[in-house]
């Protein structure tokens, strides 16, 4: 490899420095054909005013290397500073964050020894998206959203995932029991792409006994893909069954840009006393090296490693009497990395990473989303949310004076508090908060104009109601885009 690669790399807060240190060392002596380009991120970007954590300049590194290798950061306390990651992933576009959770037993203590599963998880959107009001005095809200587009492009990228690896099955995890639209779609979607991979096995887990079986039997899993939250708690309850957080490397992929970390924090209580594990940073970068196609010095470097776990080479966090053999440092742990560079591990699987390489142009096809025909998109009903806590929260006082409202009939139908029918013909136990939804439909449920939209609203103003939101209530091609209240 005569032409090196650039890429872009912050040494981070806290142990970072210490551990990229390490890590970089480790790809000089292995070969790796890069060449670095150092951005400043984290604390002393946080305290300059930059509430992002990153210099705007650096951006222009990301954009021109395509490929940023991240030590962990610290993010001041208190208010007003933004997840560099979260600003990162969003920025760049990376969706999909790439978690190999893998045993290395005996010589990492783990009491599931065969594990070895990959989580993908959706990286854009869902509660993630950060959309947040409070509407009253007692009620949140947060936004959940999921796109087709968005759930497409998650599950194309795992079973390509699967397929580049040679991986045997993936796994779907929603609560689409309960929430059945939104994770509703993102099981659908799934269900759509699987039919174009016949060759890889799959199935689908809801994640309440997804992630207890990830807990319990984690052997069974090989590919996991699900939406952003249950993605990001499932990954650290894989990892830490494995037997440490701190062996963990991470990716965050996008269509242009990629971001490769250690799963763990930037541990300022330890920072400069040369005791942290570098082999969370150094497995990212050993999957940067895959994706930058320079598999070969990524499996020279895995292979490596392994064998240094298994001579009981290990530092101070996973070092155990009867097992590791001498307790080392940070920069210690990278040299005895070195010193066994071509080495294989006797015990512990061999590195085999994927040789395909492919172009970009390829990359694309590959992951491209399908045409989708557009839905007919018909309004037919409204619901107004009310901050109301008068009469002792009755609910057949809020009902029967709302029942007067009438917009060339759109009329009332029902009420319901924090999602249960609670008028007509409510239940006298169920506890009401300050938080009413009132549902309006044409009494046959057919198309309405925002005009009468805009009518009810105002004779809810005129009744002396407090509206805090409204949600437009339309079907797709005559199917409901909107659940039932409970009760309904």
């Amino acid at each position: 490899m005569s032409e090196k690669r650039k890429i872009t790399v912050a040494y981070g807060d806290g142990i970072g420095p210490e551990i990229m240190k390490a890590t970089l060392s480790i790809l000089e002596k292995a070969g790796a054909a890069i060449e670095t380009e150092v951005i400043e991120i984290g604390e002393q970007v946080y305290l300059k005013g930059i509430s992002s954590g990153i210099e705007p300049n650096a951006w222009d590194s990301l954009r021109s290397t395509k490929v940023f290798l991240k030590s962990p950061i610290t993010t001041p306390q208190g208010g007003g500073f933004k997840s560099l990651n979260v600003t990162t992933r969003k920025t760049l576009g990376l969706y999909a964050n790439v978690r190999p959770c893998k045993a290395y037993a005996p010589f990492v203590r783990t009491h599931f020894p065969q594990t070895d599963m990959v989580i993908i998880r959706e990286n854009e959107e869902d509660l993630y998206a950060g959309i947040e009001h409070r509407q009253t005095d007692e009620v949140y809200q947060c936004l959940k959203l999921i796109s087709r587009p968005g759930s497409e492009k998650i599950i194309r990228y795992a079973f390509e995932y699967a397929r580049m690896n040679n991986r045997r099955k993936v796994t779907c995890m929603t609560k689409d029991n309960i929430m059945k639209l939104a994770d509703g779609l993102f099981h659908r979607v799934f269900r759509e792409v699987a039919k174009e991979y016949p060759e890889i096995e799959t199935d689908h887990k809801i994640i309440d006994i997804g992630t207890a079986l990830i807990a319990d039997k984690p052997e069974m899993f090989d590919v996991i893909v699900t939406l952003n939250l249950y993605g990001d708690i499932i990954s650290d309850v894989a990892a830490q069954i494995t037997g440490s957080v701190g062996l963990g490397g991470s990716a965050n992929i996008g269509e242009e840009v990629a971001m490769f970390e250690a799963i763990h924090g930037s541990a300022p209580d330890i920072a400069g006393m040369d005791i942290a594990n570098p082999s969370g940073l150094l497995n990212g970068a050993v999957m940067m090296l895959v994706h930058i196609g320079q598999p070969e010095v990524a499996e020279r470097i895995s292979n490596a490693w392994m064998a240094t776990l298994e001579d009981g080479i290990h530092t101070g966090d996973i070092y155990r009497d009867g097992i590791s053999k001498k307790k080392v440092g940070t920069q210690e742990f990278a040299e005895a990395v070195i010193e066994r560079l071509g080495r294989a591990p006797k015990n512990l699987k061999k590195a085999d990473f994927a040789k395909e390489v492919r172009s970009e142009e390829e990359t694309r096809k590959a992951l491209a989303l399908r045409e989708v025909k557009p839905a007919e998109k018909v309004l037919i009903g409204l619901d107004v949310f009310i901050d109301w806590k008068e009469a002792n929260r009755n609910a057949n006082t809020i009902g029967n004076k709302l029942r007067k409202v009438d917009a060339d009939g759109l009329k009332m139908q029902l009420i319901t508090n924090r999602g249960v029918r609670v008028y007509p013909d409510g239940m006298k136990e169920t506890f009401c908060s300050d938080h009413w939804r009132v549902r309006f439909f044409n009494a046959d449920e057919t198309a309405i104009s925002h005009e009468q939209v805009i009518e009810v609203l105002r004779q809810v103003n005129q009744l002396g109601f407090d509206f805090v939101k409204t949600e437009h209530l339309y079907t797709f091609d005559g199917e409901r885009g909107f659940s039932l209240a409970q009760g309904e």
